[in-house]
């Protein structure tokens, strides 16, 4: 991947932050119309099904996860596509892999001993500052954080305090998250907003702002687990938010949209979406990722059927 200069945050600048209007009526417009806009078929869907593959963020958050599937997990992430597949698509020396694996702390040990035994650089992604809720303490916060990068962690997604957010502590929130990017050093940051739980459009802006302005890599739509999760409304928002940030400092910051995408023509929807707002530069694994467990599974029996014309079942396609 092409190294993205790392964005060091800026001073909180509440002038900015509460200058935000969000027209309501355009941006759920905009988002009705999205998917009705692009039709991408035949081996133009299959190269951009294969885009899609290596952005995907592999992910296992589950109580019952143990070492033997976070290994398996990492088996499936090196080599995402069935290799008869590959071969068939001609794209055996593209080396095509899935854009990380994410596991919870506990599991990070098992996931850098896997993918080293497996001679694979692909990076350990870390939730923490207590996923899913975030209920516990800055101390607790940083605490974690730290915990997962000694393990391995390369990529710490942590997730927001929404009361913050839903008091208006614009300044709680931007300490909370430039603390987390401090205690990270060289592990890059995504910075899960939750946006299932924020109430307005309006908020999102703001949290999406004041977690770049405190150094955060990504900014990424929610953690799986809210009612509501990862919508193109949000989505817009939060990307017309990345493109102001740059526009106004000069640095790229990563968008993660996560939950509820198990579709491949989701993912097609949502690669769309980037390369419509922010340029192709933001299709690729180094500003885009996409939180998912089982779409990597429906992306595959796609390629499948352009490769044979038909679809595969289910005991065809390895465990993903």
């Amino acid at each position: 991947m092409t190294a993205i200069e790392r964005n060091p945050g800026i001073p909180l600048d509440m002038g900015w932050v509460e200058s935000t209007r969000i027209n309501l009526p355009a941006v759920q417009r905009r988002a009705a119309t999205h998917k009705t806009r692009r039709s991408i078929k035949k081996e133009w869907q299959a190269a951009w099904l294969l885009r899609a593959t290596s952005c995907i963020d592999l992910t296992t958050l589950d109580g019952d996860d143990t070492p033997g599937n976070v290994t398996r997990l990492c088996h499936k992430a090196k080599t995402p596509i069935r290799q008869d597949l590959v071969k068939a698509l001609g794209v055996e020396g593209n080396n095509i892999t899935v854009g990380a694996v994410c596991v919870y702390p506990a599991r990070v040990p098992d996931a850098v001993r896997a993918l080293r035994e497996l001679k694979c650089t692909l990076p350990v992604a870390s939730v923490a500052a207590g996923f899913p809720a975030g209920q516990i303490s800055l101390e607790q916060r940083v605490t974690q954080v730290r915990d997962a990068v000694s393990a391995g962690a390369t990529e710490i997604d942590i997730v927001i305090t929404r009361t913050y957010v839903l008091q208006g502590d614009w300044q709680a929130l931007y300490d909370e998250v430039r603390a987390c990017r401090e205690a990270c050093g060289d592990a890059h940051l995504k910075t899960i907003l939750a946006t299932g739980h924020l109430g307005t459009l309006t908020n999102v802006y703001k949290a999406s702002l004041v977690a770049m302005m405190a150094g955060s890599d990504f900014i990424k739509t929610s953690t799986g687990k809210e009612a509501v999760n990862a919508t193109f409304p949000v989505a817009f928002v939060m990307v017309r938010a990345i493109r102001d940030y740059y526009q106004r400092t000069g640095y790229k910051i990563g968008f993660k949209p996560a939950g509820g995408i198990r579709s491949a023509k989701d993912s097609l929807s949502w690669l769309a979406l980037m390369k419509e707002e922010l340029g192709d530069e933001w299709t690729k694994p180094n500003l885009f990722r996409i939180g998912a467990s089982s779409l990597l599974g429906d992306i595959e029996r796609q390629l499948y059927h352009h490769v044979t014309g038909r679809y595969a079942a289910k005991h065809q396609m390895p465990m993903t």
